[in-house]
C-alpha cells in the first residue's frame, strides 16, 4: 500500500491556470474549470489507501479542499525542483498525481509497491500524470525536463537507468486546451469537472 499520496497542484485563480483554455473559456471559467478538476483529483485521492495524503500547494487552500489533508507550500524552483522537494519530504513510499487529470479513479491510486520500485502513469501529451516511488529520492527530478514531449520518456529512463523495477500505469489525457476538457468530461461525466464544463458550453451555447 501506498505510504503517502501527493498532490501538487496551483491554488485555482483566474490568469494563473489553465492559461491555455482562454480562449475559448475566460479566465474565470479557465480558473473554475481548474478548481472543479483539482477537487475532482482530490476526492479520488481521499478515497484511495494511504497512511498520508498531501497537497503540496502553490498559493492558499480554499473550501475545494476536502478533510484529511495535510497541506505545505511548494518550494520555488523549476517544476523539476517542486516534484524533488515534494518526494523529499517523504520518508516512505510515496505516488504523486498533479491536478489535470480529474477522470483519474481511486483504484489506478492504489499502488502496491511489491515487485516494483517505482510506478510510471504516462500522460497522452508525452508527460507523465503519475510517478511512484517506493524509495523517494529527489535526484531522480532534478534536471528532467518539464513540459515537453519528451518528459515522459526521460523521466521513465531515468527511473530505469538507475536501476529501478518500474510498474507502468494507463496512459492519460491532460486538462490543457479545449478540446482535452471535453474529451475528459467525457471519461468522467459523472464528476465536478464534467458537470462545469457542461455548464459553460451550455450558458455560451458553444
Amino acid at each position: 500500500m501506498t505510504t503517502t499520496l501527493l498532490v501538487i497542484a496551483k491554488e485555482p485563480r483566474p490568469g494563473r491556470v489553465k492559461t491555455r483554455l482562454t480562449p475559448p473559456f475566460t479566465p474565470r471559467e479557465a480558473a473554475a474549470l481548474a478548481e472543479a478538476a483539482l477537487a475532482d483529483t482530490l476526492r479520488a485521492v481521499a478515497a484511495a489507501p494511504a497512511t498520508r495524503r498531501v497537497l503540496v500547494l502553490d498559493g492558499a487552500p480554499g473550501p475545494w479542499l476536502p478533510s484529511g489533508f495535510d497541506v505545505v507550500a511548494q518550494c520555488g524552483g523549476g517544476l523539476d525542483e517542486r516534484l524533488a522537494d515534494a518526494f523529499g519530504r517523504c520518508d516512505g513510499p510515496a505516488l504523486l498525481i498533479g491536478m489535470d487529470t480529474p477522470q483519474v479513479t481511486p483504484e489506478l491510486l492504489t499502488a502496491d509497491f511489491e515487485g516494483c520500485d517505482a510506478y510510471f502513469g504516462p500522460a497522452q501529451d508525452g508527460g507523465f500524470w503519475a510517478l511512484g516511488l517506493a524509495e523517494p529520492d529527489p535526484a531522480l527530478l532534478r534536471g528532467v525536463p518539464m513540459s515537453t514531449a519528451l518528459t515522459g520518456a526521460v523521466q521513465r529512463a531515468r527511473l530505469v537507468g538507475a536501476g529501478l523495477r518500474v510498474r507502468d500505469l494507463p496512459c492519460l489525457r491532460d486538462v490543457d486546451t479545449a478540446p482535452d476538457a471535453t474529451a475528459v468530461a467525457a471519461l468522467a461525466p459523472h464528476g465536478r469537472f464534467a458537470a462545469r464544463l457542461a455548464g459553460f458550453t451550455a450558458a455560451a451555447g458553444r
